[in-house]
């Protein structure tokens, strides 16, 4: 089995792609050791004690390593655990009961003003048709979470989150294009 990398615009994370689907559907970004829990590979990851973040898209996995830890001594550590992980065809994620897991509200965190739904709904296709796929390619994601009063709000995932160019790219990337298309948009803010 052969594992990719590649360099994300975050230095301190680095995307692998096993050159088969991770997650059918949506994203997970473990963002902690206790997070991890809930997924073997991921808990490995963090076993390693030098890795700070975890994010599985569609077909890759971002792993983002501590501060003052340099990727050409952590990369081997990580392409071992992978390639076990893949090569035995272990579950992602351990199985557990509903009552273990809490899934967040679709939708937003701010209770979206029913009067804007047309806006929400445009800022939403957006999100998912231009933004989240050219935010996929850097090994990291972006979640709608509101918009009020002309603000949109986005969190970062994956390698985006805690990038030094994330701010440049919610300014000049993301929220020039929202502003473009949908004039209601006054800012983006990333929570």
């Amino acid at each position: 089995m052969l594992i990719e990398t590649e360099p994300t615009p975050n230095p301190a994370t680095l995307k692998f792609l096993p050159g088969r689907t991770v997650m059918e559907a949506g994203t997970r970004d473990f963002a902690s050791p206790e997070d991890a829990e809930a997924s073997p590979l991921a808990d490995a990851l963090f076993g390693l004690g030098d890795v700070t973040g975890v994010f599985f898209g569609r077909d890759f996995i971002s792993v983002t390593a501590a501060p003052g830890v340099e990727w050409p001594m952590l990369k081997p550590d990580v392409l071992g655990i992978l390639l076990d992980h893949f090569s035995a065809n272990m579950p992602l994620f351990r199985a557990g009961s509903a009552a273990e897991i809490a899934v967040p509200p679709e939708g937003s965190e701010f209770g979206d003003d029913p009067a804007d739904a047309d806006i929400v709904a445009q800022i939403r296709e957006l999100i998912e048709t231009r933004i989240r796929p050219a935010v996929a390619n850097d090994g990291g994601d972006i979640v709608y979470r509101g918009f009020d009063a002309g603000k949109v709000y986005l969190q970062m995932q994956g390698a985006c989150s805690g990038c030094p160019s994330s701010t440049a790219t919610l300014k000049n990337g993301i929220e020039q294009l929202l502003k473009h298309y949908v004039p209601e948009v006054t800012e983006v803010r990333a929570i």
